[in-house]
């Protein structure tokens, strides 16, 4: 079964190589990179060629990648220097999840202004980025994904995909976000045919814990429906970290591996009664 794991279930910094062997030892075929996903790092050349030469080794494939929105470089800054930054920094990982192989590259939107003056200037600036992005990507063969953030009603991300082709712009839908307000399947629904990523893990619905599939109040069985009647065809991609609990790496990827291949069966499941009722 093909299973993805984030990279960054104990930290997001620092070497990756002990955690990528672990989840490989555990049975993940692919991994989510979220290392460095919200720092101004550059990845050099000479590190993708290690890591690409690691995860051959491993027997691991890249999945999708979390692009990063730094300190310094911000693609939707109202301040130029920080925007033209920005777009530096996720050129740097369209290139790496080109080479790496992966599908997507997943970004959050910056925070949009409350000021009417300022919101149009963001506006102009994430849209200047994005134009700026789109041949990069095209390229590179890689789709940028927006991910969907914790109480999002979907207006920034619906505003942006009426403006760029599925071919370039999707949808990460993150299931602890969406759980979190009580609305993202609803919103998951309305742009199933726009979605190239998944982040799944579980929360209470009131914060977001990242915690394992089943161990919190998202609806799985409703979530497992709609992606299987959506454009995603990649395999399950977990998202939880075991930050904060007190259990063994090895035993906690265990428990992940099981979650991840019990939501996998769910939706096949439904995949299969779609594909009954079509007939």
């Amino acid at each position: 079964m093909n299973l993805s794991m984030t990279t960054d279930y104990v930290t997001y910094l620092g070497d990756p190589g002990p955690y990528l062997r672990r989840i490989a030892e555990a049975g993940f075929t692919h991994i989510h990179w979220c290392h460095e996903w919200n720092t101004d790092y550059l990845y050099p050349d000479e590190e993708v060629t290690q890591i690409k030469a690691l995860l051959r080794e491993l027997g691991l494939e890249l999945l999708d990648l979390h692009g990063s929105n730094g300190v310094g470089r911000s693609w939707g800054s109202l301040l130029e220097e920080e925007r033209a930054a920005g777009v530096e920094l996720i050129r740097n990982r369209i290139d790496m999840t080109g080479r790496l192989s992966g599908r997507a590259l997943v970004l959050h939107l910056p925070p949009r202004p409350h000021d009417p003056e300022e919101s149009d200037r963001f506006w102009a600036s994430v849209c200047r980025s994005l134009d700026e992005l789109e041949p990069v990507a095209v390229r590179a063969s890689v789709r940028i994904a927006l991910e969907n953030m914790e109480d999002d009603g979907f207006e920034c991300i619906e505003r942006l995909f009426s403006r760029y082709d599925r071919e370039f712009l999707g949808l990460c839908y993150d299931s602890g976000h969406g759980n979190v307000g009580g609305r993202g399947l609803d919103n998951l629904e309305r742009f199933r045919d726009r979605l190239v990523s998944i982040h799944l893990h579980d929360n209470d619905g009131r914060e977001d814990q990242h915690g394992l599939p089943f161990t919190g109040t998202v609806d799985w069985g409703r979530l497992a429906r709609l992606i299987a009647d959506s454009s995603y065809d990649g395999c399950v991609s977990l998202e939880s970290n075991m930050r904060g609990q007190d259990i063994g790496e090895r035993l906690y990827l265990r428990q992940a591996y099981e979650a991840g291949s019990a939501v996998a069966r769910l939706i096949e499941t439904q995949r299969q009664s779609l594909c009954s009722r079509a007939t």
